[in-house]
């Protein structure tokens, strides 16, 4: 199964012509889930036609304005359009006060529900995936976030016909790992079933490098990653606690991640973002950097 991620904004703290600020959809079966929900989010949703009532999760990194400045006007949104569930909203320490004020600020009219948690470690698990928080270093509390599905045991549907196995609660047994017995014969789940690797997704924005950002990124399937300044600016990067596209694709090699994907780029290189890939590349050559409405499959 094909997991989406949505690029709707890709800019550092002042947008562009091009770039918006900073926000990620995950669509995984019934879930909707907004990464960070940059100034002019909404907009974003209409022009990429996608309806924001189906969000179900909101994942904040940190509360700087480039994150976030896009809640009140989704907020307002969401209850002037008789958003029917319940928004489940994570971030780091400080969310539950930061969302309280921007409830009672920004929504005088309409009726939104919102549960609100503060995490770290893993924080969720359903039967499909599990989501996991890392805190990173930057200016404000801030988390890094995993998306892992779980793996699934498959059945083999040819070797099912070849052993004639019939429809029946059997399969559903098999597909749990469990032998059977079948005409008399036992049949391990093993010789007719496989397991499928479920995938993982990691988002790592605003911080300085740290031992959580290689955790948060290990064996990831696709890596996410800010790459706000090269190594020409390094300094700069220290100083306001980000990362450089080489640190990015440092944590993609040294993580084996098999794919990274960059993103928050400073209007300075604004039109020459080549030399970010560039630095990346050297590192780790299956690097890309985001547009605005890129959608990747993985």
């Amino acid at each position: 199964m094909k997991i989406p991620i949505v690029f709707l904004g890709t800019s550092q703290a002042i947008p562009t012509a091009k770039r918006n600020h900073i926000a990620m959809l995950l669509h995984y079966k019934n879930e909707t889930m907004l990464v960070d929900c940059g100034e002019g989010a909404q907009r974003q949703f209409r022009k990429a036609k996608i309806n924001p009532c189906k969000l179900t999760r909101l994942l904040i990194t940190h509360f700087h304005g480039d994150h976030v400045l896009g809640l009140p006007g989704l907020f307002q949104t969401l209850a002037l359009n008789s958003y029917n569930k319940t928004l489940q909203v994570y971030g780091p320490r400080g969310t539950l006060r930061f969302i309280d004020l921007m409830k009672r600020l920004f929504i005088p009219r309409g009726n939104l529900k919102i549960e609100v948690k503060e995490v770290s470690g893993k924080f969720l698990e359903t039967q499909d995936f599990y989501l996991e928080a890392f805190p990173l270093k930057h200016g404000a509390p801030c988390n890094a976030y995993a998306f892992v599905e779980k793996d699934k045991r498959k059945l083999d549907k040819k070797k099912l016909q070849e052993l004639k196995l019939p429809s029946s609660p059997l399969l559903k047994k098999l597909q749990e790992g469990k032998d059977i017995e079948h005409d008399g014969k036992k049949i391990k789940a093993n010789s007719v079933s496989y397991v499928e690797k479920g995938k993982r997704i990691s988002f790592i924005l605003d911080t300085a490098l740290c031992e959580n950002c290689f955790k948060a990124a290990e064996k990831a399937d696709l890596l996410i990653a800010e790459a706000t300044y090269t190594e020409e600016d390094k300094e700069l990067a220290e100083e306001h606690r980000h990362l450089t596209a080489r640190q990015a694709a440092e944590i993609a090699k040294k993580s084996q991640a098999k794919k990274l994907v960059l993103t928050h780029i400073s209007q300075r290189y604004d039109g020459r973002e080549k030399i970010i890939l560039d630095e990346a590349r050297k590192v780790f050559p299956k690097t890309e950097i985001a547009e605005d409405f890129d959608k990747i499959e993985i």
